[in-house]
This record gives C-alpha cells, structure tokens and sequence, in this order.
C-alpha cells in the first residue's frame, strides 16, 4: 500500500528494498539492512562502541588491493564475533564429497558419458552427508578449477554449521525445497531457481519440502558475475533486477552446535556453544542471493543458423584468459524456434571448454530419450558430441514453422579444464552404459552425387 507522506504531498513506496518479501534486488549491489532498528552504523564502518552491544567485523570477499570494481567485501555487526564461532579443530570424513586435484588411476574420464538420477537410500542424509561428488577440475589449493556434485537430501541440519574456504557454491535445485539460513539472511528456493552461497559465509541447510535432490557446482576460482552483453545491449539473459539478496535474520540462542568446514579440500569440525547466525546488521556487497530461472530472457536467432551455447550464459566466473570462462553457468529453457532452412537443435561439436549437463524438468532438444530430469551427462574437452539419429532425423525433416520449444529446462557447466570422473561416479552412480551407443546408427548418406539426401 502507498502512503501520502508531508510536505511534498506525493505517494511514495510502501518498502525502501524491493518489492520481494525478505529479499533485496540487484547483483553485486552495495546492500544495507539491519533486523533491528539503529543497530546498523552510519557513516562509518567502525565505530568506538556499536549499538546493542554488538561487534563490528569485516567479511573480504577478494584482497584488499583488488581493482574497485571487483572488490567485495560486507561488514556485519554481530552478537559475538566469529573468533567465537571456532575453537579447536578435528579432522574428519566426508567420504564422498571430493575436491580437484582428484585424478583415480583406476577410473576412466575420457569418453563422453550421461547418468540416470541419483535414487535417495534409506539412510537420512543431511546437506554435508549427502553430498555426491561426480567430477572435478584444476586444483582446489591454487583456487582454480571446479567441483560438480549431486546433494541427496533428506534431513535439515540441527545445532550444525558449515561454510567452504574453498570455494563459492552454485545451487540448482531438481525436486524438493530448500532453505540457506546463513549469517547474512535467509534464502528459500526451489527448482527453477538457483543460489549462489559465498566463499567463507556461514550457512545450515534444512529441508522444507523433502526429499530433496539437484546439482551443485563448487567454483575453486574468482567469482562468478553476470557475462557481458556486448552488442545485445542493456536488456535480456539475466537482468540484475531478478537476482535476489536477503534481509538481515539473526538468532540468539545457546546451544551446544558443531561448525563444520571445508578447507584446501579437507573437512574439520569445531564444537561451539551457540549459533554462529548472530548477525544483526550489515552492509556491503559480499552476499549471498537467489535467482529465479523462469526470469531468463533468452536470446536467439531469428532468420537463420544456430548460435554458439554461449548466448544462453546466466553466469560466467573469469579464468585469467581472456574469453575463456573458468565456469560458465548455461541455461536452456523453453523458447521460440524460428530459424528458416536451419538445423534448429545444437550442432554437431567437438569443443576446448569441457560440458556438464544436468536436466531440471523436461526434454533437452538433441536428446529426447535418455537425458531425464534429475540425470546428467558429461563431454570432456576436445571429444565429440552431438544430436542422435532421432533428433537429427526429426530436425532435418521437420516443416519449419514458428515453434515453441516448451515445457524444457537444462543446464550446463561449463569449464576450461578437464572434468575427472569420481569412482563414485564411475562406479557406484546409475552410468547408462549404452550412451556411447545413441550415435551408432546415424547414417552415412554421402554418395558422391549432389543434391540434398
């Protein structure tokens, strides 16, 4: 509702931070807010004394001297500081939770390779127990590189904790709701949507609708930002506007809680005697926030040929070479085909960057029978891949009119650098044997006499 406020006499907004309950828009904005009133300083960053008692502390995101542009960094005025939030650590095992360098002698990762989704057991299984590696890239310790996971989640974490030295962490939900209660604020989601946890915040993962099961990408590198547009201009893919950040949410509360975290590719725990979610006001712009996949704004061609994947970015986190992604996050949801005399479906391709999908609902373009929702598949660097029999022959033939591609939702992550399979992955995950087979009966129809065949 508008209020009429003196002495302009014009109805301004109802809310100072959006128009999405809990959240505040924007992507990589400079956010402020505070759960309780006064308790955020202005002005300044530290003061003498904060109000309510409370500790001032600087979250960095990148070094200091990082250009202008690309630093990040939050300051959160807490109930403790987070010296309180650790005390000693002890090793422990995630057995299947794996981080780059991780090459086994004994399994096999060149080739291309697609698996059925990943089935819950009847054991409950919690964010960190379960946590299904399935490839890894570059070396966790030299932050390059990435991780992909399946999480097979059942059970919300209780008086638990974790947060990642090593990475910032991609979540696409495939069934089930999910809830981050992290120090910065609380983010819900869904399938259809993402999150986008940062290195070193501290988080619990619960189960709102269960079980729950998707995808996880763990980015070892810089950052992930929204790619250039380029000659598309200002609008379209992913508009700022549609990614959320969420307000401040704190508890107080004591009781004996266990933190757990990931470091240069190990997992220790620390045993405190409180929640570590105490924080009570903040400002800056190293956060966490969701975005909502139905709001990509895809674009493409619209006379003829098919454009490179790329067109179809979300994210894209930089390597150090120009062009050239450490990880792209790709989208590819219902749209409009239009193209004359085209190949509509994704091209035959052999490729530098190494491809790992993941199928959210639906039926993927290239490949209707086999690619299923909740199953994945991977194209290392450099092998070949492409449209089956069924998708070419149908692709080939069809009366191209105006069509709408609907009712679909895949995704890929995109790196530059060779995906090694986990023996998890290799062994023990429903690997369809046959995938290698849905090109064998493509036909050779050369003959040596022209005309189209």
């Amino acid at each position: 509702m508008n209020k009429v406020t003196s002495p302009h006499g014009l109805q301004t907004a109802a809310t100072t931070v959006g128009t999405t309950d809990g959240y505040m828009p924007g992507f990589g904005n400079d956010f402020e807010t505070e759960a309780l009133p006064g308790a955020l300083p202005q002005g300044m960053n530290s003061p003498q004394k904060v109000n309510y008692g409370l500790y001032g502390e600087q979250l960095s995101g990148t070094a200091f001297t990082a250009p202008s542009h690309q630093n990040e960094r939050t300051w959160c005025y807490r109930i403790r500081p987070s010296v309180k939030h650790t005390h000693r650590f002890t090793k422990i095992d995630l057995p299947y939770w794996k981080s780059a360098p991780h090459v086994d002698p004994d399994v096999t990762s060149l080739g291309q390779y697609r698996w059925d989704p990943l089935t819950h057991s009847d054991t409950p299984q919690t964010w960190l127990t379960g946590m299904r590696t399935m490839t890894t890239a570059g070396d966790v310790n030299t932050q390059v590189g990435m991780a992909s996971h399946i999480y097979l989640v059942t059970e919300s974490m209780k008086d638990s904790y974790f947060y990642s030295a090593d990475s910032e962490v991609l979540v696409v939900p495939q069934e089930g709701r999910l809830r981050f209660a992290t120090e910065l604020g609380v983010i819900d989601i869904e399938p259809q949507e993402i999150a986008i946890i940062p290195r070193g915040l501290v988080y619990r993962v619960e189960v709102l609708e269960g079980p729950a099961r998707g995808f996880v990408c763990e980015n070892y590198g810089q950052k992930f930002h929204l790619p250039g547009r380029g000659p598309i201009g200002a609008n379209c893919m992913a508009n700022p506007r549609d990614f959320k950040t969420p307000i401040a949410a704190f508890e107080d509360r004591d009781a004996p809680s266990t933190v757990t975290i990931k470091w240069a590719g190990q997992f220790h725990e620390t045993k405190i005697g409180h929640s570590p979610l105490d924080v009570v006001a903040w400002h800056g712009n190293y956060a966490p926030c969701k975005y909502d996949l139905r709001t990509y704004c895809p674009v493409g061609a619209i006379l003829f040929d098919h454009p490179d994947p790329s067109i179809f970015t979300v994210l894209t986190a930089d390597s150090g070479v120009e062009g050239t992604a450490n990880i792209d996050f790709v989208l590819f949801r219902d749209r409009w085909m239009v193209a004359e005399d085209t190949f509509r479906p994704p091209w035959y391709h052999k490729n530098v960057m190494s491809e790992l999908m993941g199928n959210i609902f639906g039926i993927y373009d290239a490949k209707p029978k086999g690619f299923v929702p909740g199953g994945m598949s991977l194209h290392n660097m450099m092998l070949p891949h492409g449209p089956d029999k069924t998708a070419f022959e149908g692709a080939s033939n069809a009366d191209l009119k105006a069509e709408k591609l609907a009712n679909t939702m895949s995704f890929m992550f995109e790196t530059r650098f060779p995906q090694h399979l986990t023996a998890f992955a290799a062994n023990e995950a429903p690997l369809q044997d046959d995938y290698i087979d849905c090109w064998s009966d493509i036909e050779k129809k050369f003959d040596g006499t022209p005309g189209k065949k």
